[in-house]
């Protein structure tokens, strides 16, 4: 196929196949455009016997070959695949901000060049470095009267179901691949429906330019969700890997209890960023952008703002003009911050939220209930700034995944603690003040997993990631994020 082209067939056990047979042909569904609605091409559907022949594929390459055990063949396997991506990266740019609506400012940072910069060079130096052996020491166990040397090994878990979402799709599909893969794991991939190109591009690449073993990495791609259960059900798989919604989470551990399947959920969030009255709030309220960027379709937005009462207007018409003179726009253009969301559907849902947040009596400072009517395609939501706000109120409690910023007074700083704390979900969170030791003492008391000190984010594939509560369960990145695709075993054996 033509270099750039979009790749519209799977990877099972090492071989660029199509989908399930529909009266004699493959079977495909489009990939479409949220900025224009475009059809931008079809991929194969799998089935459930090709989500099955996927599994069955990475169990094989798993028990039968040295997968698990080659540490320089999956370094330089990893290292193979990122040359091949680098070489590929403005076509790889261009597909994303055509079928995510990513904005290309986006993808010169967390979309695109930041996890390719380091998302499968960081694990497979990790390959190296990670403490695969850690000697214990010798000493007389009392339970046998023996000298005794203990040690542990760390060990691939086995074959990893990855499942990504299509918000970041080859972020979270790159980071997942990265630390699966240089553990020793074999990964059968299953991206959504709504983003499939840029995770079928990594399976021609792999097929076409690497020396990973057939069945080592299978990518699957289906419109129905139900075959990416399968990796859930199958006891031929030991672990789910899984980006998305909290409810979707809790579906895969309910269903995954069956086999006690391994599980990193990283799921969803509605982080508050606390201003406290010291901040300089001209710049502090500039962090109000962030529900903005890739339309507030991301898991870890600061969606929640906690201003002071005694500056709760200054902070208001700060905020009212940065989402006054910022509207959602073409994707394709460097200036655009907030691009198309992905679907009909999801903008219905941002604005079924909006609408309930007038409901239920916030001030709908910015933004309306409507869709902007300039546009004539495609799917868009304009920035959407709602004051007096309760925390109680649906909008501060629920995940919109939309432009849509709850601002919320507070009384003192452990007030704002308090209404930070009091959600369901405990992704991340930011602190804003002139002070840096107050603000590491108001981040202990969050309960969040990324905090974010006065505009700063500690982004990277060697910074863990996730959440507390039911933002999910594990990290992704980091060594730890690596430990826990591994198994732990202790052994002993008679002192030398």
């Amino acid at each position: 196929m033509a270099e750039g082209a979009h790749e519209p067939r799977m990877l099972i056990d090492g071989k660029l196949v199509d989908g399930k047979l529909v009266d004699g042909k493959a079977g495909t569904f489009v990939n479409i455009n949220p900025a224009t609605e475009e059809v931008l091409g079809e991929v194969a559907d799998a089935s459930k016997a090709d989500m099955l022949r996927a599994i069955d594929a990475a169990r094989r390459a798993f028990d039968e070959t040295d997968w698990s055990t080659n540490h320089q063949l999956r370094k330089r396997c990893l290292e193979q695949l990122h040359d091949a991506l680098e070489a590929e990266k403005e076509e790889l740019r261009e597909e994303l901000i055509r079928e995510v609506g990513a904005p290309r400012a986006v993808t010169h940072g967390p979309q695109l060049d930041a996890p390719l910069a380091d998302g499968l060079r960081y694990p497979a130096r990790l390959i190296e470095t990670f403490p695969w052996e850690t000697d214990l020491g010798d000493m007389v166990v009392s339970v046998t009267g023996v000298n005794t040397t203990r040690k542990v090994w760390h060990e691939p878990v086995g074959v990893v179901g990855a499942i990504t979402p299509w918000n970041f799709p080859f972020e979270v599909a790159v980071n997942k691949l990265g630390q699966a893969l240089a553990a020793g794991n074999t990964v059968v991939l299953k991206p959504a429906p709504d983003t499939p190109f840029n995770a079928t591009r990594i399976g021609r690449l792999i097929a076409e330019q690497t020396d990973f073993p057939a069945g080592v990495v299978n990518i699957v791609t289906a419109s129905d969700h139900l075959v990416g259960e399968e990796l859930t059900l199958s006891p031929k798989v030991d672990m789910i890997s899984f980006t998305g919604s909290t409810a979707v989470g809790k579906r895969i551990m309910e269903k995954g209890a069956a086999t006690m399947k391994r599980l990193f959920l990283e799921l969803g969030g509605k982080s508050a960023t606390i201003v406290l009255e010291d901040a300089d709030f001209n710049t502090a309220c500039l962090i109000g952008i962030g529900p903005l960027m890739h339309a507030g379709q991301g898991c870890a937005a600061p969606t929640r703002m906690l201003l002071p009462r005694s500056r709760y207007d200054e902070g208001v018409a700060i905020l009212k003009g940065i989402y006054e003179n910022i509207k959602a726009s073409d994707p394709h253009d460097p200036g655009t911050l907030c691009g198309p969301v992905i679907s009909a559907k999801q903008q219905a849902r941002i604005l079924g939220y909006v609408g309930k947040g007038v409901e239920e009596g916030a001030t709908l400072l910015v933004g309306s209930t409507e869709a902007p009517a300039r546009f004539d395609k495609g799917f868009w939501v304009d920035p959407t700034l709602f004051t007096d706000v309760d925390n109680s109120m649906t909008i501060a409690q629920e995940e919109i995944f939309g432009p849509v910023l709850a601002v919320i007074p507070y009384d003192d700083e452990d007030d704002a603690v308090r209404i930070a704390n009091d959600s369901v979900y405990g992704l991340a969170g930011n602190v804003m003040s002139s002070s840096l030791e107050r603000s590491l003492s108001v981040a202990r008391r969050l309960r969040a997993g990324f905090i974010g000190l006065n505009g700063t984010a500690g982004y990277g594939a060697d910074t863990p990631f996730g959440g507390y509560k039911d933002s999910g369960v594990g990290r992704q990145n980091g060594v730890v994020g690596f430990g826990q695709y591994t198994e732990i075993k202790s052994v002993a054996h008679p002192a030398q």
